[in-house]
């Protein structure tokens, strides 16, 4: 990517940013970086680079080398005031002081048990009944995938930003949009949801500093 076009692509980042931050709950961070063991590797030299306020979700899939990456993340949480969550295991979010933890649609039940242990609990959703489920267990946002087309071998069929749109109306859950958001895209969907992402937001960089609102 040459700079000229690095430099749009920040500048899209940013007002698609400002564009969540007029919707998002203020407890909430508006963009989400998820980390991947195979597409992001070295997740603490990605998240050095992303503005103030922005979330983690780190996803190790069982990866031996956790419990050294997640306090690393937590302590750069701390330090930066990011969001910070751990995908599916609340032992290791409680052991590094995570903000929360994020739940697979298959594991949604399993917030139940942990309600009232973190400041945030979100989970996955594909569908509207899932959206609904997660509404009423009382969980604070949902990551709806899969929006544009991703090049992920788990994304499904894109559903395209206006079926989001109609998702977005089902109740009063944030939702985030997930799968090919990008910067070029986001302004489609900024304005109903927050925006995550795994690579994508490798444009930003730790001096483009936004507003945030997230409480550390």
């Amino acid at each position: 990517m040459g700079l000229k076009h690095q430099a749009v692509s920040a500048r899209k980042w940013r007002a698609a940013h400002r564009r969540v931050e007029t919707h998002i709950p203020s407890h909430l961070p508006p963009l989400v970086f998820l980390t991947d063991p195979e597409r992001t590797p070295e997740p603490i030299a990605i998240a050095e680079r992303l503005p103030i306020g922005t979330g983690i979700l780190y996803r190790h899939f069982g990866a031996e080398d956790r419990w050294n990456v997640a306090p690393r993340l937590a302590g750069l949480a701390r330090q930066r005031g990011f969001t910070f969550l751990i995908a599916a295991d609340p032992l290791l979010a409680l052991e590094v002081g995570a903000h929360g933890v994020h739940w697979p649609e298959a594991r949604l039940r399993d917030a139940l048990k942990w309600r009232g242990r973190f400041r945030l609990q979100t989970a996955s959703a594909h569908s509207r009944s899932a959206i609904v489920r997660a509404e009423r267990m009382g969980l604070d946002a949902a990551l709806v995938s899969t929006v544009f087309p991703s090049k992920s071998p788990s994304a499904g069929q894109p559903m395209g930003s206006l079926r989001l749109r109609r998702l977005a109306q089902t109740g009063r859950l944030p939702l985030y949009a997930l799968g090919g958001i990008d910067a070029e895209n986001s302004a489609q969907v900024s304005d109903v949801a927050g925006l995550s992402a795994i690579s994508s937001f490798t444009a930003l960089k730790s001096d483009d500093r936004v507003h945030s609102q997230v409480q550390s």
